[in-house]
């Protein structure tokens, strides 16, 4: 039978010296001793590895969910305060007299909600057009637009906001409020130029009058086409799949370090169902930037000018 494993010398290789102070070496022992030996030395490279390569990368992916959540929570707390909730609101009619307007807020009906960013320190904000296009139509003063925003300071505030200039066709418009004696915080305005497919990208603003809420995504896609309120086409939209559902019109799309690299406009949806798909998109911000300042000096867009 043979026994693998095990080594059995003959008795007539086996020889006793006395004059020998240590005696020979059997190979079995010898095969015992280097197994030994192969086996501590196997054990003590697996505790190193285990310890050198499990150890720290164990560490490193708890440490990673927690430096991301406090990244996200600080990118918030510092670019919120730059967003605005805008307020449509109708005014009623006196009962007797059709002319005749009732200047009371709260008698008022709410036509919409949307969003806007504060564009400068003189109470500039930069919104969609579509957000506020009953009060930039109306003809007989029934409509008001009502914008609030937050000090520095941190405490909420409501002003009355005026139209300054518009641009159906890029779908973009600026409102102003009056901020003397009020520090705002005006957003850092980024590029959209050099923006991958697959970075992440943040939507802040008030879908369904839920004010400053956050939601996470990817640039999804590029150079999108979307309609204009004037029937014309709105290029080089960023698509996302950050949530951007009825009253996110008009607020910004960040990049991971707090600077607007969009103006959330619109979301496809199927007929109907009013919610976001996944399939959002933003205009550029160099689209903005090329746009608002011909709009803040003149009232309309450098092309509408001759």
């Amino acid at each position: 039978m043979v026994v693998l494993g095990v080594v059995c010398p003959q008795p007539q290789h086996i020889v006793v010296s006395i004059r020998t102070q240590i005696p020979p070496i059997s190979t079995q022992t010898q095969y015992c001793t280097r197994r030994k030996a192969l086996i501590f030395t196997s054990s003590l490279l697996s505790s190193f590895i285990y310890t050198s390569h499990h150890s720290p990368a164990t560490a490193f992916q708890i440490e990673m969910p927690q430096q991301e959540e406090d990244r996200l929570v600080h990118l918030f707390q510092e670019t919120s305060p730059s967003v605005v909730f805008i307020k449509d609101l109708e005014l009623a009619k006196g009962s007797n007299d059709s002319t005749k307007v009732l200047a009371d807020d709260e008698n008022a009906k709410v036509e919409g909600t949307g969003s806007g960013f504060i564009w400068d320190k003189f109470g500039h904000i930069v919104t969609n057009y579509h957000v506020i296009a009953k009060l930039a139509t109306d003809n007989i003063g029934l409509q008001r637009c009502k914008v609030s925003l937050v000090k520095t300071k941190g405490e909420r505030i409501v002003k009355d906001a005026k139209i300054v200039g518009v641009d159906p066709a890029y779908d973009l418009a600026v409102l102003k409020v009056d901020v003397e004696g009020v520090e705002v915080k005006p957003v850092s305005v980024g590029t959209s130029r050099g923006l991958r497919v697959g970075q992440s990208c943040f939507a802040i603003g008030n879908p369904y009058g839920f004010e400053n809420t956050l939601t996470t995504g990817v640039v999804s896609g590029l150079g999108r086409e979307i309609p204009a309120p004037n029937g014309a086409a709105i290029k080089g939209a960023i698509q996302t799949d950050a949530a951007i559902n009825a009253g996110n019109s008009g607020g910004p799309l960040i990049d991971s370090s707090g600077h607007v690299i969009g103006l959330n406009t619109a979301t496809f949806t199927r007929r109907g169902s009013g919610m976001s798909s996944g399939v959002n998109f933003a205009i550029p911000i160099d689209t903005v930037v090329r746009t608002i300042p011909y709009l803040i000096v003149y009232g309309t867009s450098y092309k509408d000018r001759y």
